[in-house]
């Protein structure tokens, strides 16, 4: 899925489920510690909103993120064998 498309669908579902427990987005952004700006720039599908604020968000309206294997994806093995990538530094 394109990044605009999962954020209109995700954007969807949390306008939709705040709806169905009657809560304005000022209620959501006051129970998650977030602005309102960023509840309605969630719910209108912005592509580059925080994770860390998202999740909030999320967690305040019972709702939860679930990453899972694309159904064109193999499960064998890694995606890219570029080789592994070290946090050492430089060599001395």
């Amino acid at each position: 899925m394109d990044p605009a498309g999962f954020s209109a669908a995700l954007g969807s579902a949390v306008r939709s489920r705040r709806a169905a427990l009657s809560l304005s987005q000022a209620d959501v952004a006051d129970l998650a510690g977030v602005s309102e700006r960023f509840v309605r720039f969630v719910e209108q599908g912005k592509t580059t909103v925080q994770l860390e604020q998202l999740l909030a968000v999320l967690g305040t309206l019972g709702l939860e993120l679930d990453v899972s294997t694309a159904a064109n994806v193999s499960t064998a093995g890694p995606i890219s064998t570029a080789g592994p990538i070290s946090t050492a530094g430089p060599a001395q």
